[in-house]
């Protein structure tokens, strides 16, 4: 069999079908059932979506039906490649710097004091995790999520207000365009299965929530502990596992509520012992 050329005719093709709205794997069967071979179909799908999405500026996103870019966005001062940043006289590491998807990892955030406070502030008062109810803007239990947590409230007592300025110090964004600290604890098996932490525009329930706030465009996920095993902060579709490390945290944002973003991520089931995080999600505007 004479070997298939990936076209400029075909490339096209597959974008006017994603275009469409027809999905990828309806896409590739498409191109199997006319006679292309499974290896070259594949690759030119992965190439010519890839190229496609990374090229596009906004006119071209909402031709292909994407929602449009929400700027600005909460954003670390690392235009000099720091290795270290000076937050109000408290140093922060920084471990990595990826720029797409846009994803930082910090060290030593909060100190080991500050983060066995936060954890028995937030005991008392744990119950089983919930998630936004698409359907409604409520909140439910998942099945995904099988943590314990809890929310305190923006500036509740003077360590969430302390956190809450370096943190916006920290991600140039205002301290009032932040959700209120959520504390969570993993035992043994507990997760958090992928998902995207932006408010789906398509479901029933999105317009309620961002009444409060507008939609959410970061995130910030502290380390309290350190889990014997387990329990890392995983991206599926950049490969990428951040290690649960005491006092760390990784920070990652999202222009637009859209999987093009791909900041899929996950809570990777706990080994052993348990794990305690701090989120802070960020508006474009102020959370009430």
């Amino acid at each position: 069999m004479s070997a298939q050329q990936i076209t400029p005719q075909l490339r096209q093709w597959i974008i006017e079908q994603a275009t469409a709205g027809h999905t990828p794997d309806s896409v590739l069967q498409a191109m199997l059932d006319s006679g292309w071979q499974e290896e070259v179909a594949v690759q030119a799908m992965e190439q010519t979506l890839e190229a496609h999405l990374r090229g596009q500026g906004q006119l071209e996103a909402l031709k292909a039906g994407l929602p449009p870019e929400s700027k600005p966005l909460p954003e670390p001062e690392l235009q000099q490649s720091p290795s270290t940043l000076n937050i109000s006289g408290h140093e922060v590491k920084v471990l990595l710097n990826m720029q797409d998807p846009r994803v930082v990892v910090f060290g030593g955030l909060l100190t080991d004091e500050e983060c066995d406070q936060l954890m028995a502030q937030a005991g008392s008062r744990l119950a089983r995790s919930e998630t936004v109810k698409n359907e409604t803007g409520t909140s439910e239990i998942n099945e995904a999520r099988t943590s314990d947590g809890m929310f305190f409230q923006r500036g509740e007592n003077a360590l969430c207000e302390r956190l809450e300025r370096r943190i916006a110090e920290l991600l140039r964004w205002p301290v009032e365009n932040g959700e209120g600290l959520q504390v969570l604890r993993y035992r043994p098996g507990a997760e958090y299965k992928p998902h995207y932490d932006y408010f789906d525009p398509a479901q029933a329930g999105t317009a309620t929530v961002l009444k409060r706030g507008g939609q959410r465009v970061g995130t910030l996920v502290i380390y309290l502990n350190t889990p014997a095993k387990g329990g890392a902060t995983t991206f599926p579709d950049i490969k990428l596992e951040v290690a649960p490390v005491k006092g760390n945290a990784v920070f990652f944002s999202y222009d637009r509520p859209h999987p093009a973003t791909r900041t899929l991520h996950g809570g990777a089931p706990v080994i052993e012992g348990e794990k305690w995080v701090a989120t802070k999600w960020l508006r474009e505007g102020r959370f009430e």
